[in-house]
């Protein structure tokens, strides 16, 4: 019990010396927890008052009945999606390529395209485009937004997923970026070809929820990691890779005295 109790009091257990963005750390993170979840859970609900199976994005087709909610549900995923963003800026990849921007940026970047998908929706039945020729401007718009943001999503995954500040959750990442992208690779090439719409439709759902899950997760997560530690782990990650080249604090003095 005692354990329990520490834990749930750990997220908004700061050091007193913590100040300004460190301590809306925890606040953030439960914000954009609940945000993400919520609009989930949104998606979900208006799913489920349709009695076919539908993809994602004709949910938020113009003329749907369940367009509002589908756009409501964008909108909290990107909320989240930014408040979690600018939590985890201390949070970085160990991976050499990986590493050369902060998942928060991707994660942010994933944000503002779902924004733009939310705004600017498919045309009924979401015609795909270049494929259909029915499709529209608006369809390209709309799939090329809600695409890059989705692989966006992957990209903060497997930089998550090379990081040494987070060890548990590192792994976890890996294997959900690898199978969002099995699942929602085999969702679109079956809405391409028109065939299995029905597996297809239920394939880019799943995918959906394991992606957004995996942001609530990450949030979780994140709420076990002090700030100050994670930076640290940072530095000292920094301080291996440049004494494994040479280039260290010992280096930089010798630099200096000649």
């Amino acid at each position: 019990m005692r354990r329990l109790l520490r834990i749930s009091r750990q997220p908004f257990g700061l050091p007193v010396s913590a100040r300004g963005w460190q301590r809306a750390v925890p606040v953030l993170l439960a914000i954009g927890t609940l945000c993400v979840l919520g609009g989930l859970t949104v998606i979900w609900a208006a799913r489920l008052t349709v009695p076919y199976a539908v993809y994602v994005s004709e949910l938020g087709a113009r003329g749907a009945a369940t367009a509002g909610p589908f756009a409501v549900a964008l909108l909290l995923i990107a909320a989240g999606g930014f408040a979690i963003a600018l939590a985890s800026g201390h949070i970085r990849s160990s991976a050499p390529i990986l590493n050369r921007w902060s998942p928060a940026l991707t994660l942010g970047f994933a944000a503002l395209c779902f924004v733009l998908a939310s705004q600017v929706t498919c045309t009924a039945y979401c015609p795909v485009p270049l494929v259909d020729p029915k499709s529209t401007p608006q369809d390209l718009i709309h799939t090329v937004s809600a695409v890059v943001g989705f692989a966006a999503a992957c990209f903060a995954m497997l930089q998550v997923g090379f990081s040494r500040s987070l060890p548990r959750i590192s792994r976890l990442s890996r294997v959900t970026c690898a199978t969002v992208a099995v699942i929602t690779i085999i969702g679109g090439l079956l809405a391409i070809v028109r065939v299995g719409a029905d597996v297809g439709a239920w394939f880019e759902l799943v995918g959906t929820t394991v992606a957004v899950g995996w942001i609530a997760v990450y949030a979780v997560a994140l709420t076990r990691i002090p700030v100050m530690a994670a930076a640290d782990a940072v530095a000292a990650a920094g301080d291996a890779a440049r004494s494994s080249t040479g280039v260290g604090p010992e280096a930089g003095a010798a630099v200096e005295v000649a």
